[in-house]
């Protein structure tokens, strides 16, 4: 049974009404929480009283020598936007910077060649006949979905029927990794391959029903991401397309549909500051750390198309690598 946290100090209930403030908005709020606890905790076991915020207080709390940077950045983050909260409400809050600096991440994915792309979607329309599973109905459009789109892949797997818009092409995200809808539009080519998915297997199925289900054992429900990977790495090894340790992974997909956006609004000549912004959005990122991340990665596997717009466009690419926020 799980054990409900007893709050003690004096910031209890700040700490909680926040926290339901938070919730109420649509974020789960999880990660956030469970900081609050610890600071709850520290507070109250250090003897302090009351709920004056100071800079003493909140430094003391964030920068423990035990724990890693990434927790004082974490803290930084939670106990700014706290302390703005206790003084919008007429608390005397010290309003802390994020100031840590992480270490930049080095990983670079793996992006589809057009050679390898063909030859994935051959293996996956290929696949032997299956007599107890729906992979062979359902992998030719989730995959097509994944690679025409850029979703997470549970983002994907969390569709019902009632989710995609036939008529007007369209995908509702519902509630994904940043707590937030968003609408994404399908090519006409995907849209009628949808279309004609959903008239087929879905046929008889209520607009509740996974869009992309599995069977196992004669019981049908939603997919669940491993049995996803492992019926990609399958497809891997039919395609002749080596797994390494940079992948390929699901998410290839989506690396491989931003830096295609991205490669394909250079070549365009069109003004990356007026587009960064819709694919930001379009992605579901939580800021542009990630979306120029997806620039920074393509001027890495393009350099000759930076070459050709560095005057135009350089100072859009960030120097450095950024923290990759992606999963």
């Amino acid at each position: 049974m799980k054990t409900v946290y007893e709050w003690k100090s004096g910031f209890a209930e700040a700490a909680q009404n926040y926290i339901s403030l938070k919730q109420q908005t649509g974020l789960k709020f999880e990660i956030q929480e469970r900081y609050l606890r610890h600071f709850d905790t520290f507070y109250y076991r250090n003897g302090f009283e009351g709920t004056m915020l100071t800079k003493e207080i909140v430094n003391d709390f964030i920068y423990d020598p035990n724990e890693r940077p990434v927790s004082h950045h974490n803290k930084e983050v939670l106990m700014r936007d706290f302390g703005i909260y206790l003084a919008d409400r007429g608390h005397h809050a010290y309003v802390t910077e994020v100031k840590t600096k992480l270490p930049r991440c080095k990983f670079v994915p793996h992006i589809f060649t057009d050679d390898e792309t063909r030859r994935m979607f051959k293996a996956i329309d290929n696949y032997p006949q299956s007599q107890r599973s729906y992979r062979n109905a359902v992998d030719p459009v989730l995959f097509r979905f994944l690679y025409g789109t850029g979703v997470r892949i549970s983002e994907a797997l969390n569709l019902v029927l009632n989710d995609v818009n036939v008529e007007s092409g369209i995908a509702t995200i519902r509630a994904a990794k940043n707590m937030k809808d968003r609408l994404i539009p399908m090519a006409d080519s995907l849209t009628k391959r949808i279309v004609n998915f959903m008239n087929i297997f879905h046929r008889y199925n209520d607009s509740k029903m996974w869009l992309f289900p599995s069977c196992h054992n004669g019981t049908i429900g939603q997919m669940d991401k491993s049995t996803a990977y492992n019926h990609f790495r399958d497809y891997l090894l039919m395609a002749d397309i080596p797994h390494t340790a940079i992948g390929p992974r699901i998410h290839s997909f989506r690396h491989g549909f931003a830096v295609k956006c991205l490669k394909k609004w250079v070549l365009d000549e069109n003004d990356l500051t007026v587009l960064l912004p819709y694919l930001s959005a379009y992605m579901g990122h939580s800021d542009f750390r990630a979306t120029q991340y997806y620039l920074r990665l393509t001027s890495d596997l393009y350099p000759e198309i930076v070459r050709r717009v560095e005057a135009e466009f350089g100072y859009v690419i960030p120097e450095g690598g950024i923290i990759y926020e992606e999963s």
